[in-house]
Order: structure tokens, then C-alpha cells, then sequence
């Protein structure tokens, strides 16, 4: 929270930085919060109305699913979600116990892969 937001709304703070002002000053201050307060409400205002269209047209939607017997669940099956690819492997070691370990290469060095790279290896030695 600013200084300023806490002068505003702190009364006792607020009566404090107010005693040096004229009573026009302070009406003036008054006034301004007042239009800026009447701008906030409109916009939540129209948030609001929105909203309840969106929520409306939604309500629609599922009336108009369920009379055509359609479910949300048929339509599922329809998109196509996206699907993090998975990248190939570029690096292969087999490790001591004679397992073998694969890697992309990108992200964070498996501990088979540093293992044999602390043994002398390159990434080189294990392209596939």
C-alpha cells in the first residue's frame, strides 16, 4: 500500500495533512474523489453487465445443447487440445549398472549423463 493510499484511507491521517488546508481546498478534493469515484463504479459497472451477458449467452449455449441432445463431452472429443511435444533425444549413455539413460539435452543434466561426463565423457561421446 503507497503512503498515499494509506493517508486516504487512514481518517485520523487524513485530519492531520487536511489542517493546513482552506475548507475550499478541501472541497475541491472532495469533488475530485467524488468524479473519480462515480468513473470507478461505472467501469465495474460495465464489468458487471458483462459479465452477466457472458453467464447469459453460456446459459444459452447449454439450453440449446441440451435440446439438440448434444453434451459438453461429445464436443470435447471434437478439439484439438495442443499437446506439449516431446522432444527427441540427442544424447544417449548407458550408465554402470548397464541401463541405458537418454536425453534431449535441454533442461537439467540427469545424474547419469553428469556422471559419465565426470568420468571423462564429452557431450560429443554420447550423441546417438
Amino acid at each position: 500500500m503507497t503512503d498515499f493510499v494509506k493517508l486516504l484511507t487512514r481518517k485520523n491521517s487524513l485530519r492531520k495533512q487536511c489542517q493546513a488546508l482552506a475548507g475550499s481546498d478541501i472541497e475541491k478534493a472532495i469533488a475530485d474523489l467524488t468524479e473519480i469515484l462515480e468513473e470507478k463504479l461505472e467501469q465495474e459497472n460495465a464489468l458487471l453487465v458483462e459479465e452477466r451477458e457472458r453467464l447469459e449467452k453460456i446459459e444459452a449455449i447449454k439450453q440449446s445443447m441440451l435440446e439438440a441432445g448434444v453434451d459438453l463431452n461429445d464436443l470435447m472429443t471434437l478439439v484439438d487440445t495442443p499437446v506439449k511435444k516431446k522432444v527427441a533425444p540427442k544424447y544417449q549413455v548407458t550408465d554402470a549398472n548397464g541401463e541405458l539413460h537418454q536425453w534431449s539435452g535441454r533442461g537439467r543434466t540427469p545424474a547419469a549423463f553428469q556422471a559419465a561426463f565426470t568420468a571423462g565423457k564429452t557431450k560429443e561421446d554420447c550423441l546417438i
